[in-house]
């Protein structure tokens, strides 16, 4: 285990610490001492890639050193262990606390900083001992499977197989290669329903044995496979003839079946109890995905991705300084590039800016950004670069991505507060004791084929977690399979629930047809008189553009009267971003309008997350969750710096 972690300045000033055990001062002062000052300790392991080992008493000591802002990185465990993942510590933790804290490391000015890094070293040590545990437990169970694969080689002695007894081996041989047969070449068991059975090996034809009583290879083959894959119920199925060929359907004039065999095509009739049984639900873990707070509430995970996006900047940094430099360069180097020419010490004027800019724009429309965002965001950096004195090449380049990271800064942080579970608990256990306790109403609107249903399924997982009763109202009356897709949800999240003793969640449906308005305010009544503490609404996808539906909306909101309506934007939707948040926005009546966004499918663009910033330009509404995958567990709160990361890529 890890006893200790600082980080310090060349001239010996301690900027963090963290210490898991009393591990005394003169330890690390002895590392600086005979390393650094007198540099006479003979030092270990200083392989390429491979931190220097220096060891003092009954602890071996590993540390980085930054020569670009005078500061070493140390790590101090017993000796007796062998942490394999210390170096790639070492440099995570380099690369992450430079990253946040570079400005103040940079000032020139003498003062005292604290510096915030407890729950980045915490979150990192917590993945790397994870990965190591994991690599651990598959290497065992690699060498397990070799292990049954070769039972021989994994003897006590080590030395050949004993000798066969003589007159079995051949029958040894022959029921050896009927058990390969069998595991080998039977499929998997499916349900009768998919296919016709296939014969088995018992049932082929064989010919007579050939002189002297010999049968051929093709025959004992099969009779040693015929006698392995046996079940025991040849007998049965003697007498039961081969099923013939599916029989050609002849129609008539009129376009009906001439001939009916009167064979059910309709598959749709409710199943049997045995056949309603469904695979058990995927276990999500709570620390994949959040964390609790001291007071019991479950938080969702948004700092991994930050920390994460710091990483891998790092890397691309590494291979692309490691590369030939061009003049055309890429991205924002590209773009500072075209300040080359600027003499230091000159005032920037808009002719100086202009191409800089346009380069500017390009890049934020490659990462998916609507042009109109893009150009208030080129804007917000020119009003603050235009009369800006110059220095050399690289502070110039560095402004422009100083003001860039702050023009996105402005436009996606949330102008009010995000804490939905305050929010909730507010209205369900007011403080005066004259309001009625009634549930917390939230709404899911959004285009066709966004997720709506899946991101609320998540939602519902997410409040579950904090032990909350949600109601799961079915108000998409038009989609066919809207309501059975719903039912799925709630009878896996139910399974969670028993599963993990957390929270409650009941299915409001009235089939098809109904009129969505009075089904989602008659869900509402219910979730009140049966002490429901949340509801949830979904509703049909619909055209942003079409007048017809979108006109709905506004009787919806007037029956529902929802706490919170957030819209579902997909990714990967482009630069129509815009309209659909815009035509949303505007669909529910005066003075009501949309509470938040939810973007989903963000595990599919890569670092293309412009429709973050395009929604939020357009409405100035801020974005609540972010959907990354398929299961319950992948929803995660927007992380405004690694946004702004993955923009500046």
């Amino acid at each position: 285990m890890l006893e200790a972690f600082e980080i310090l300045t060349t001239s010996g000033v301690v900027l963090w610490s963290k210490s898991y055990a009393s591990v005394g001062s003169h330890v690390v002062n002895s590392l600086i001492n005979d390393v650094f000052i007198e540099e006479k300790a003979q030092l270990q392991n200083t392989a390429t890639g491979a931190s220097p080992i220096f060891k003092k008493e009954k602890y071996t000591l590993k540390w980085r050193r930054s020569k670009d802002f005078n500061l070493i990185f140390v790590a101090v465990y017993q000796s007796l262990l062998h942490l394999g993942w210390i170096d790639k510590l070492l440099d995570n933790i380099s690369t992450i606390f430079i990253d946040l804290y570079k400005n103040q490391l940079k000032s020139e000015r003498a003062r005292i900083v604290e510096y915030p890094f407890d729950k980045y070293f915490d979150q990192q040590v917590r993945e790397l001992e994870d990965n190591a545990t994991a690599g651990l437990v598959s290497s065992e169970a690699a060498g397990d499977a070799e292990a049954r694969k070769d039972p021989l080689a994994s003897s006590d002695n080590g030395g050949p197989p004993p000798p066969p007894v003589p007159g079995l081996l051949k029958a040894q041989s022959q029921a050896a290669l009927g058990a390969v047969t069998s595991d080998e070449g039977s499929p998997p068991q499916t349900p009768e329903i998919s296919r016709t059975s296939t014969p088995t090996s018992g049932h082929i034809i064989t010919g007579k044995a050939g002189p002297g009583g010999r049968a051929s290879r093709r025959a004992r083959k099969a009779a040693s496979a015929s006698a392995t894959t046996s079940s025991g119920d040849e007998k049965a199925r003697k007498g039961k003839t081969p099923k013939g060929g599916k029989k050609g359907r002849k129609w008539d004039a009129d376009g009906l079946a001439d001939e009916d065999d009167g064979t059910v095509l309709d598959y749709s009739a409710p199943a049997g109890p045995e056949e309603t049984s469904a695979p058990a639900v995927e276990a999500v873990s709570e620390d994949s995905w959040g964390r609790r707070t001291g007071k019991g509430q479950f938080v969702l995970k948004d700092l991994g991705d930050e920390v994460h996006s710091i990483l891998e900047n790092a890397d691309s940094e590494k291979v692309k300084s490691s590369t030939p430099s061009s003049l055309v360069g890429s991205g924002f180097s590209a773009i500072g590039g075209l300040l080359r020419n600027i003499v230091g010490g000159k005032v920037l004027t808009e002719a100086d800016l202009e191409k800089p800019l346009k380069a500017m724009e390009d890049h934020l429309l490659k990462k998916n950004i609507a042009r109109e965002a893009a150009v208030r965001l080129c804007e917000g950096v020119k009003q603050e670069l235009v009369g800006k004195k110059t220095g050399n090449f690289q502070s110039v380049d560095a402004s422009l991505k100083a003001a860039t990271e702050s023009s996105l800064r402005k436009i996606l942080t949330p102008t009010s507060s995000l804490d939905l579970l305050h929010e909730i608990d507010t209205v369900t256990n007011p403080k005066s004791k004259q309001a009625t306790t009634r549930p917390y109403v939230i709404s899911i609107v959004g285009v066709n084929g966004v997720g709506k249903s899946t991101n609320l399924g998540k939602i519902c997982y997410f409040l579950l977690q904090n032990n909350y009763r949600v109601l799961i109202a079915a108000c998409d009356t038009f989609r066919s399979g809207a309501v059975e897709q719903l039912r799925v949800h709630v009878r896996n999240l139910k399974e969670l629930a028993a599963r993990e003793s957390v929270g409650e969640v009941e299915l409001y449906e009235k089939g098809y047809g109904k009129d969505a308005a009075n089904v989602a305010k008659d869900a509402v009544e219910y979730g009140a008189a049966n002490k429901f503490d949340v509801v949830l609404i979904d509703t049909a996808g619909r055209r942003h553009n079409d007048q017809r539906l979108m006109s709905s909306l506004e009787k919806f909101a007037k029956f529902a009267k929802p706490d919170k309506i957030f819209m579902v934007g997909e990714a990967l939707v482009g630069t129509d971003s815009v309209m659909q948040a815009r035509n949303f926005n505007q669909a529910f009546g005066t003075g009501r309008n949309l509470d938040g966004f939810i973007i989903s499918k963000c595990d599919t663009v890569g670092d293309m997350v412009g429709t973050l910033v395009s929604m939020v330009h357009a409405t100035g509404i801020p974005i609540v969750f972010l959907g990354v995958g398929q299961h319950y567990g992948d929803l995660r709160g927007l992380s405004v710096p690694w946004a702004v990361n993955l923009l500046m890529k």
